[in-house]
């Protein structure tokens, strides 16, 4: 008889995930987390089952652009996926925008929010690529206290009402310009009543079919670079429904997110409101990329999640060499160490989350806002990249069919990609992490984090790990604060600077929870992870990388062969 393998079968995201589990346990109170649990394992349902089958069916579908109707008028109308489509609903129903705003659980209401974007991304083709850019939208306009938009905007991307909700836009990326955005082009020209409208290129935006945009432009005599830019509200169509002075140029080919709509726009005199005022546009969207940072690491967590689960259970069903693959060591071992960088990953999220829940409900010390400030980067960095290891392993762990497409595990890799890239790559958050360590004095409070959470530690084997978190952050400390060290040499070292804080506050959280388990659920797994990861080292640092060894690869030098 002829062998077919048995493929694996997901398991239900939240009954079967003991790290999200054990955590509700820990931070929400009972009551709290009985209401939690209830919304959760209402998305869990639907993130095994229903979506996820739809996800499996659709998976050869993509958006696609309609530029003209079959009468010559150009439309330009961005159909999405039935996928999309369904997420859309469910993602307003569910309060995936709401969660924050309505403040139910008061600080926690951004963990909360978390941990439902963590079951609800990997079943919906990265529909939470437009919700990101949703939050942040929501976010900045509350912050600036711009009212007529707070009524106008805020109240429909917060709404739990499909028929109401709106999704956002965030256009900023042009041709010259990339993660500098000070190099925009777009112009904003000044209008009678006190509105502008925008001409420009916007190369790459990730929410074409969304209601609503905020965009960078530059008004006429105002100085080049990131301070002369101001921050736009617009609305992409009319009272009629026609698009407003926008061109849809083309979709983008890009390697993943293919379900995402990502657009090319031509701006060609769009009305447009200031946000924040003339000016200082880069400062006044900060709030957005923070919260998008945020989203992009629990997307980093939930894919991880995802292939862990898959792999766990492929490897109950498969035999290979005498016995099935849970039965070999080499093969769980390799299992294992992906879990040790999940489990410290999703840790280092939710303690980001935490902190934004508490600067968000007036709770959070001085100390805590810089730390917020200096982790949100860290958080996006770091688990991108480990996001992208993880999921390649997860690939091998699979042998062939992880090749294959119609498995539907390549997207996972494929998808992980853009984490690293998109809202800033490693380089350009590395870089946002010495800002915030010399301008807002954020080092001490990271310092005095991790110690704190080492410090609980009383198991023999997570003192030891506690003590390499701490060695790592404070060795990293030393070498940025260290006299005599240019600041070109600061600049070469940033990457290993920031991921040795990332994994160091990794660690450290992961040693706080494992505690945390073995005292109150007895059970020593997050323990055997925490360990686990502190061997697969958290210190970063390469002392050789200063500008002259930087430089030795330049593209003046011959490439070594």
């Amino acid at each position: 008889m002829s062998f077919f393998q048995d493929p694996p079968r997901l398991a239900h995201p939240l009954h079967d995930d003991r790290v999200l589990l054990s955590y509700l346990a820990r931070v929400f109170p009972e009551d709290a987390r009985r209401e939690a649990t209830e919304q959760l394992g209402t998305l869990g349902d639907l993130a095994a089952g229903k979506l996820y089958d739809l996800m499996l069916e659709d998976r050869l579908n993509e958006p696609t652009l309609v530029q003209w109707d079959a009468w010559g008028q150009r439309v330009d109308r961005v159909e999405v996926t039935r996928l999309w489509q369904e997420a859309r609903r469910l993602a307003a129903e569910l309060g995936l925008i709401a969660t924050p705003y309505e403040r139910r659980h008061g600080a926690l209401s951004r963990p909360l929010q978390a941990t439902l974007i963590y079951l609800f991304h990997p079943s919906t083709d990265v529909y939470t690529c437009p919700l990101a850019m949703t939050d942040g939208a929501a976010k900045t306009l509350v912050v600036h206290k711009n009212q007529p938009l707070v009524e106008r905007a805020v109240t429909r991307l917060t709404s739990r009402d499909p028929a109401v909700a709106w999704t956002s836009g965030q256009w900023m990326t042009e041709r010259a310009g990339g993660s500098d955005v000070g190099l925009s082009e777009t112009e904003a020209r000044p209008t009678e009543d006190g509105r502008y409208r925008l001409h420009g290129t916007k190369w790459f935006t990730s929410a074409a079919t969304s209601e609503m945009a905020l965009t960078l432009a530059r008004a006429p005599g105002a100085p080049g670079g990131g301070r002369g830019l101001s921050l736009f509200y617009l609305e992409t169509r009319d009272a009629a429904g026609a698009y407003n002075g926008i061109l849809v140029n083309r979709l983008k080919d890009k390697l993943g997110t293919r379900k995402v709509p990502t657009a090319e726009l031509t701006l060609d005199g769009t009305l447009a409101v200031p946000v924040a005022g003339m000016g200082e546009g880069v400062r006044n969207i900060a709030p957005m990329l923070n919260v998008t940072r945020l989203w992009n690491s629990v997307c980093a967590i939930a894919t991880m999640r995802r292939g862990l689960s898959l792999a766990r259970d492929f490897a109950r069903r498969r035999f290979a060499f005498g016995s099935v693959l849970t039965e070999r060591p080499l093969h769980m071992e390799t299992l294992a160490g992906l879990q040790a960088e999940f489990e410290a990953a999703f840790h280092l999220v939710l303690l980001t989350a935490e902190l934004l829940g508490r600067e968000e409900a007036g709770t959070a010390t001085e100390d805590e806002g810089r730390l917020l400030r200096l982790v949100t980067p860290l958080s996006k960095l770091t688990t991108a990249r480990q996001a992208v290891a993880v999921t390649s392993e997860i690939l091998e762990a699979f042998g062939g069919a992880g090749y294959v497409e119609d498995t539907g595990l390549p997207m996972l890799l494929r998808d992980a990609q853009v984490l690293s890239i998109w809202e800033g790559t490693t380089n350009v958050l590395a870089l946002d992490a010495l800002r915030a360590v010399a301008r807002d004095g954020a080092l001490g409070p990271l310092l005095a984090r991790i110690h704190a959470l080492a410090g609980e530690a009383r198991d023999a084997g997570l003192v030891e790990a506690g003590k390499q978190a701490i060695a790592a952050a404070e060795r990293a400390a030393a070498w940025v604060g260290e006299r005599g060290r240019s600041p070109a040499e600061v600049e070469a070292g940033a990457r290993g600077f920031a991921l040795t804080l990332g994994r160091s506050l990794e660690l450290a959280a992961l040693v706080r929870q494992a505690q945390w388990s073995i005292d109150h659920e007895r059970d020593g797994r997050a323990r055997a992870a925490a360990i686990r990861f502190a061997r697969h080292g958290v210190d970063r640092l390469d002392d050789a990388s200063a500008v002259g060894a930087a430089r030795a690869l330049g593209d003046d030098q011959p490439l070594p062969v």
